[in-house]
């Protein structure tokens, strides 16, 4: 039997890029008089590096083909691989799952006290077994479902895990659009608009007003950022759970309007007229290890304060691990 092929997909850390590529002086400076603002840098630089040599060290054990990738934004080609490997935090993987069909994701978290990593189920700590498992097919895996996002009929991507922002190019700026969903719709403005699935649903959905969905929900969620406060009649489509099979698009009354997907690093430059659609996608991604870890997001499911228009699945209790 041949060796398993498996893609590492590394994050650089802020230490890597600006002091050993860059030699920044002015980073040097702050780091040499321990200035907070990058004083935890040295340390999670170094736990990253140690938690990677111990993802290659077990795969190299488990006698896999493996190759490893710096950065998580290069491109590659993940149809002929067993796993994907992705070290760093919530951030890696989101950017990685981007070039990923069916193949099955493990996160590892390469340094927690300073990586947030909800979608990362191992740790230096754990990867030994975990990896064994995942090679082994007795990992289980959550399917998670992703957003498709089009612009006007043209798809720009099948693959968004947690949430797109619409905005203002500029987003100091006033965004100026139009929301459709079914037979209604509402011109806004705001400071934008995000739209997620039940996995971004936890965080700046969330922290913009949202409801949190179960995590295997087929769902979608829009939350309006921070609505204009002068209109005369308060706006009803602030925040809407758009059901399966359902979708909800956003018409642009901008000369210059951006469409951020999965963070900051993936845009599409929006014009004036388009319509941006978004619906679930017929691509889910198989994050491994997640079934373990599902009571951190199947919490109540409540509509916000004020929200006339949410329809809400049934809340769920939550469980404790």
């Amino acid at each position: 039997m041949s060796a398993p092929r498996v893609i590492v997909v590394v994050k650089r850390t802020p230490y890597d890029r600006y002091i050993e590529e860059e030699n920044d002086p002015e980073v040097k400076r702050l780091l040499k008089r321990r200035d907070p603002s990058v004083s935890s840098w040295l340390k999670a630089h170094r736990a990253h590096l140690a938690t990677l040599r111990r993802v290659e060290s077990v795969l190299k054990r488990l006698g896999a083909r493996f190759w490893v990738l710096h950065g998580p934004r290069l491109v590659f080609d993940a149809s002929d691989a067993k796993l994907i490997v992705t070290v760093g935090g919530d951030g890696t993987l989101l950017a990685a799952s981007h070039h990923v069909g069916s193949t099955p994701i493990l996160g590892v978290n390469s340094s927690p006290h300073s990586s947030f990593g909800f979608f990362c189920a191992a740790q230096r700590s754990t990867v030994g077994p975990m990896l064994r498992r995942a090679l082994d097919g007795q990992l289980e895996a959550l399917t998670l479902a992703r957003m498709k996002v089009d612009v006007s009929g043209r798809v720009v991507s099948r693959r968004v895990l947690n949430e797109a922002l619409f905005c203002h190019e500029i987003p100091a700026a006033a965004s100026r659009y139009v929301i459709r969903h079914g037979r209604r719709q509402e011109a806004q403005i705001s400071s934008g608009c995000w739209v997620g699935t039940a996995s971004g649903s936890t965080g700046a959905l969330r922290s913009a007003g949202g409801v949190v969905l179960p995590l295997t929900s087929q769902a979608l969620e829009l939350v309006v950022r921070e609505p204009f406060g002068g209109a005369e009649t308060p706006y009803e489509m602030t925040q809407l759970v758009v059901e399966p099979g359902s979708d909800v698009a956003i018409v642009n009354r901008m000369r210059e309007a951006r469409l951020f997907l999965d963070g900051p690093f993936q845009h599409v430059d929006i014009r004036i007229g388009e319509r941006v659609t978004f619906a679930v996608s017929e691509e889910p991604v198989h994050v491994l290890g997640l079934t373990e870890r599902r009571g951190r997001n199947e919490g109540p499911v409540v509509a916000p304060r004020g929200s006339r228009t949410a329809k809400t699945p049934r809340a769920t209790k939550k469980r404790t691990r």
